[in-house]
């Protein structure tokens, strides 16, 4: 068989390598399941008790998240931010003209007074629509 092998190869023949596919799609399949059971863990980074309330509308995150927590330490996304800092840098993430909304997201334990405030910065920095997240109550 060898012979053979040789002989095809001096009169120019080349062996046709096939690509196996399988393993392919084999390998496409899992990382689709791994990203789609991770996607729901993605949405807000910083760990919240929101407050509950009636409501049936369920907003779509397109903006930046700004999240507060019991210690009233502020986060913009992932990134912790101090409380005299927020409105220079939401400016830089999110410019005065954008018309995106910018979501809110405090704990329940943090005081009312404490979250205006923090709402107060936000719209300083030229925000022109602000949205605040709550955990839908449960039918």
């Amino acid at each position: 068989m060898d012979d053979f092998h040789l002989l095809s190869v001096e009169r120019g023949e080349r062996e046709m390598a096939e690509i196996n596919v399988t393993s392919l799609v084999d390998v496409t399949l899992v990382l689709l399941i791994i990203f789609m059971l991770t996607a729901p863990f993605i949405q807000g980074g910083v760990d919240v008790n929101l407050p509950t309330t009636k409501t049936s509308a369920v907003a779509a995150v397109k903006g930046p998240v700004i999240s507060l927590d019991k210690q009233r330490k502020l986060y913009i996304n992932d990134d912790p931010v101090p409380l005299a800092q927020l409105s220079l840098v939401l400016r830089e993430i999110h410019p005065p003209g954008d018309e995106s909304p910018v979501y809110l997201r405090s704990d329940e334990d943090v005081p009312y007074g404490f979250v205006v405030r923090v709402m107060g910065e936000i719209k300083e920095a030229g925000v022109q629509s602000m949205s605040l997240v709550v955990q839908p109550e449960k039918d």
